[in-house]
């Protein structure tokens, strides 16, 4: 949550969603080293709610660079991870190099051929939306063991009633720059109580399970500014919009003592395989 937000996945054309969901790829450093991770009673719930033991194999959607790969291997699950980004896929795999029950394939959801493989879990942290949406449930379902479960992770940036001023006072950077603002009250936790779209409508999955869980960062000045060029509002601004936008922030920032203290929502959905 940075200012101005970009159009949600769901309501882009698939030429326009396919675009940019590629461009994560293009600091593979900068989304390795900035973008926040869950904490682990998050992945303790994951495990809890969709069964998941060690001899568990999940497929996992867009690991990135692998934040969310390495808690669930280190609880002795077993992962296939899918990441149609060259440099994201080349970086995660490195990261997750010493776990055996571990692999990253440079490929996208749509594309993957499973060859007959069958998964307890088809999980998705902050990805699942970028999928197409006439595919994403479907194939979600026919990959799963009869008992499995869909898990999706989403991790909005939120404004609590606690937030600092920051959230409010950068609004008047994104204005200068793009000459565009929004409310950061609509970015309050409470705000996200949505069930995930589309998943009722499937018909493939029984009820849901949903829990909620905050968490802070703490980012420092060149920390938050890397951590914005991963973002896809920021990702769609002209080059030189940019660079302003970035110029600004990070002078707000230094003139705050060089920290800032970001809100997330962790959003964990876990629905069981409808039986068929």
């Amino acid at each position: 949550m940075d200012g101005m937000s970009a159009t949600p996945p769901w309501e882009r054309s698939n030429t326009d969603r396919e675009h940019l969901r590629a461009t994560f790829d293009d600091d593979a450093d900068a989304y390795d080293r900035t973008r926040p991770v869950c904490p682990a009673a998050v992945f303790d719930d994951i495990v809890e709610l969709a069964g998941l033991g060690p001899t568990s194999h999940v497929l996992e959607i867009g690991p990135g660079t692998g934040q969310a790969t390495r808690p669930l291997a280190e609880r002795k699950i077993a992962v296939t991870a899918l990441e149609l980004g060259p440099a994201l896929a080349d970086r995660a795999a490195a990261n997750v190099a010493a776990f055996e029950k571990v692999k990253v394939l440079n490929t996208s959801f749509e594309a993957f051929e499973p060859a007959g493989a069958r998964f307890d879990a088809v999980f998705a942290c902050n990805s699942f939306h970028w999928i197409d949406p006439d595919v994403r449930y479907a194939k979600a379902a026919d990959l799963l063991h009869p008992d499995g479960h869909l898990v999706v992770l989403s991790t909005p940036w939120v404004v609590p009633d606690d937030a600092d001023r920051f959230w409010w006072d950068v609004q008047d950077d994104w204005e200068a720059a793009t000459a565009g603002r929004y409310d950061p009250a609509t970015q309050h936790p409470d705000r996200f109580n949505l069930p995930l779209t589309g998943l009722a409508e499937s018909g493939l999955f029984a009820d849901a399970i949903i829990r909620r869980t905050r968490f802070d960062i703490e980012f420092e000045t060149e920390g938050y500014v890397t951590n914005l060029r991963t973002q896809s509002g920021y990702k769609e601004l002209a080059k030189p919009v940019q660079r302003a936008l970035t110029d600004r922030i990070r002078q707000r920032i230094d003139e705050r003592g060089g920290r800032i203290r970001a809100h997330l929502l962790a959003i964990l959905t876990v629905a069981p395989l409808r039986p068929r």
